[in-house]
């Protein structure tokens, strides 16, 4: 059986690609651009043009596959009901779904679908902490409104337990919460940053307005960007406190933060 992965090169898309090839499957990878791409994968994944904002052009992706992961991204909402209807039609009988931070459109789609969904509700990824690199290699410093906590969760944590749910019996209409081992605010990270990369990090709050700014910079909408730092003003209890789902599903301790900064300590 073929499973495509849509997203396949965004943080957890690439790391889904790697479990199932991992675990012996047979994957297709959807990308914008396939040849600028085929060096980041494995031989034997198959890559295939196209974006699943645009579903009515992915019939050819969907031929033949009977496996689904989608990641929520931005334009996704008022398609994403298309690309599910599309991917049944298809033959797909098991989907799983990595939300976008509630359940919005897509995510209530694949709960309609009719077919087995496992909804994968990941908290803070660790992949977060690139945005600091920057700063931190120009000039040693952080700039955030807030010095809030967050279970932060590795982005091949979730891929992992997305995996398990494509694969194994069992997970079928199941929303799992996904968090990390600890609960680190933003203080403990940059510690946990300077410590590993042997040179002090200050931290310097901005305002919330200004961080809103800064996000709408990069081309995400007013809307998007206060619910993104109104999220930070005021975490939720599923953010800020730690789960063991990753762990019960994949069988062995969800990944730590220092483990994830051991990885990317190249980037800072």
């Amino acid at each position: 059986m073929t499973t495509l992965v849509t997203g396949a090169t965004g943080n957890t898309g690439r790391h889904v690609v790697a479990e199932l090839v991992r675990r012996g499957e047979r994957v297709r990878a959807l990308t914008r651009d396939p040849a600028a791409n085929a060096g980041r994968f494995p031989a034997e994944v198959e890559l295939v043009a196209g974006t699943h904002t645009a579903p009515e052009k992915l019939d050819g992706a969907l031929h033949g596959v009977s496996r689904l992961h989608i990641t929520v991204t931005a334009g996704l909402a008022e398609v994403g009901p298309e690309l599910v209807k599309r991917a049944v039609a298809a033959g797909v009988r098991r989907i799983t779904v990595l939300w976008g931070g509630w359940v919005g459109p897509v995510e209530q789609a694949v709960a309609d679908s009719g077919v087995e969904w496992t909804r994968l509700e990941a908290q803070e990824f660790m992949s977060n902490t690139l945005t600091w690199a920057e700063s931190i290699r120009t000039e040693g410093v952080v700039r955030e409104p807030y010095d809030f906590p967050s279970a932060l969760v590795h982005e091949a944590d979730i891929a992992a337990v997305a995996a398990v749910a494509l694969l194994d019996d069992g997970h079928s209409g199941h929303a799992y919460n996904l968090t990390g081992p600890e609960s680190l605010t933003t203080s403990e990270r940059i510690a946990i940053l300077a410590r590993r990369l042997g040179r002090p990090i200050a931290f310097e709050r901005i305002t919330h307005e200004q961080a809103v700014e800064r996000l709408m910079a990069t081309g995400v909408s007013r809307a998007d960007a206060e619910y993104v730092i109104g999220w930070h003003a005021e975490p939720t209890d599923d953010s800020t406190t730690v789960d063991d789902t990753v762990a019960r599903v994949i069988g062995r301790p969800a990944r730590t933060f220092t483990q994830w900064v051991d990885e990317h300590a190249d980037r800072f």
